[in-house]
């Protein structure tokens, strides 16, 4: 067990020391994948679930934008709350997607509605799982803004229902999708345990997040220990333990998801900007900034994580939709709440609603009707 785990390492350390030089490469393969990019049951090759890959493209500014008025959305967290907030700049919230080779279809609540009434959706994994469920909810809203909706909020559960239409969007908090559990020894983060996934069966659309907090450290790591087939690790390098844990929620969803039931999407890597250098800007942070990236070739390179999601996803057997909406994230060094979040004094990991994420909900909607 541990050469392979050594060998894994050293696999993994080699690709993320060709990042840079070799981040072209990456690119050109991304560009394969596309809103429904399906994993074959019978081999490990993806299969292109259409002619455009909506995944590349640019970010171009529209007068229309945004997709609602944040300030008659009731479901907007105060942390994305950027208006609300002193943000004193409104363009970051004006610029749409998109597509090199194709447009991408503008979201309509009334057909999102009809499509799913009576239907229950699933957002599952951290504070950015919780942006875009903001999000969508907002987006809905705008077009119905009469109509009756509840919001209850019970443990790691949230829940709003457009009840005119019986349509319930979910929320099941869980930064590592795998089991962190109060033991006698303090927290462990359980890499091979999933009993949370019993909140999730039964749902007609679940979309997967996880990566901020595997990277947490000192006092921003809720765990003690890391625990792997029976035994405690005080630590274990962030990438390998990713991978373990991204392996087990793998095997939950090959278990348990039946398809013909559930459509199951995973959001890929959501980017900061916390180190200008990403953008060849070395004295920025996000703070101040008010427009997107507007290169081709982001200058970061494609992150580790991602190359672990990729890696993960091909091996599943079970079709899972891939919302790759890295490349396209990294761009968007402008959309963070920055100093403007009712919770955090300096934000560049989340999003400011209307946003970026009203974008991986543009996709979302795509694949789902695609």
């Amino acid at each position: 067990m541990g050469f392979l785990l050594l060998s894994l390492f050293l696999s993994l350390l080699l690709l993320f020391s060709n990042q840079q030089t070799k981040a072209h490469q990456l690119n050109n393969f991304n560009t394969t994948i596309t809103t429904a990019t399906t994993i074959s049951n019978s081999s490990n090759e993806r299969k292109l679930a259409g002619t455009c890959n909506l995944f590349r493209g640019k970010w171009v500014y529209d007068a229309s934008y945004p997709l609602y008025d944040p300030s008659s959305c009731p479901f907007i967290d105060p942390q994305f709350n950027c208006q609300k907030y002193g943000r004193p700049d409104s363009q970051y919230q004006k610029y749409r997607w998109q597509p090199l080779t194709c447009s991408l279809p503008r979201f309509n609540a009334l057909d999102f509605l009809a499509k799913y009434r009576g239907k229950k959706i699933m957002f599952v994994g951290d504070s950015l799982s919780l942006n875009q469920f903001n999000s969508l909810a907002c987006m809905i809203h705008s077009s119905v803004p009469k109509t009756r909706t509840s919001f209850s909020k019970q443990s790691a559960i949230s829940t709003i229902t457009f009840q005119d239409f019986g349509l319930q969007l979910f929320l099941y908090r869980t930064p590592y999708l795998v089991d962190l559990d109060r033991e006698n020894v303090g927290n462990v983060l359980k890499l091979d345990s999933i009993k949370s996934g019993d909140a999730w069966r039964g749902m007609d659309v679940l979309i997967f997040n996880t990566w901020h907090w595997w990277t947490h450290t000192g006092n921003a790591q809720p765990w003690d220990y890391i625990q792997e087939g029976g035994k405690l690790y005080k630590d274990m390098n962030r990438f390998i333990a990713f991978y373990k844990g991204l392996t087990t929620w793998a095997r939950w969803v090959n278990i348990n998801v039946n398809p013909t039931q559930t459509k199951v999407f995973f959001l890929g890597i959501s980017p900061v900007h916390y180190e200008g250098r990403d953008w060849n800007q070395p004295a920025k942070s996000c703070m101040s900034e008010t427009q997107p990236f507007f290169g081709l070739k982001y200058p970061a390179g494609t992150p580790m994580a991602w190359v672990i999601v990729n890696k993960v996803l091909n091996r599943l057997k079970k079709p899972v939709y891939f919302l790759d909406v890295t490349t396209l994230s990294q761009y968007r060094k402008d959309a963070h709440p920055e100093g403007y979040s009712g919770v955090m004094s300096t934000d560049c990991s989340h999003w400011c609603l209307p946003g970026l994420p009203d974008t991986w909900n543009v996709l979302l909607h795509a694949a789902l009707f695609g």
